[in-house]
């Protein structure tokens, strides 16, 4: 009877591991650090704004800005499908930062960045938007262009 019990339970987690079930796999990255589940969750909440770029030239820039040397953010998860990068905020802090892209047409790409931590948040928001907008201060945006949204 006890033999039967373990090969049921066995076969019960098996079944479990092996469908893919997303709460197993969440569990998982949770467990060695991680997990973008936050993120995803406090998307609601993200500061956003559309840049006139197309989809990967976007991408590409953000990846640029995060990995200037004087800054101290690293990449710990990027997820081609979810369009998402997920940073820690700096080397001593591992404050999740979900920066989320969505297509809006072939030149128009909106930035959604996502945290629990509000200065997490803004901090690198700001390092995004600033980097992406137009160079020169003299320089008037044109608002065709560029709109920033605040979600709800």
């Amino acid at each position: 009877m006890n033999k039967r019990f373990v090969s049921i339970a066995v076969c019960y987690l098996l079944i479990m591991v092996l469908s893919g079930c997303a709460t197993v796999k969440e569990m998982g990255k949770g467990f060695i650090g991680v997990s973008t589940q936050v993120l995803e969750e406090k998307r609601k909440d993200a500061l956003k704004k559309t840049f006139a770029l197309g989809y990967n030239d976007c991408y590409v820039k953000v990846k640029d800005i995060l990995n200037m040397k004087d800054k101290e953010s690293s990449i710990y998860a990027e997820d081609l499908e979810k369009k998402m990068i997920a940073i820690y905020f700096s080397s001593t802090d591992t404050t999740p930062v979900g920066i989320f892209f969505t297509e809006e047409s072939k030149v128009s790409t909106l930035i959604e960045v996502s945290s629990p931590s509000m200065y997490a948040k803004e901090e690198i928001a700001s390092r995004i938007f600033s980097g992406l907008s137009p160079a020169s201060p003299n320089q008037k945006e044109n608002k065709a262009d560029v709109k920033e949204e605040t979600g709800n």
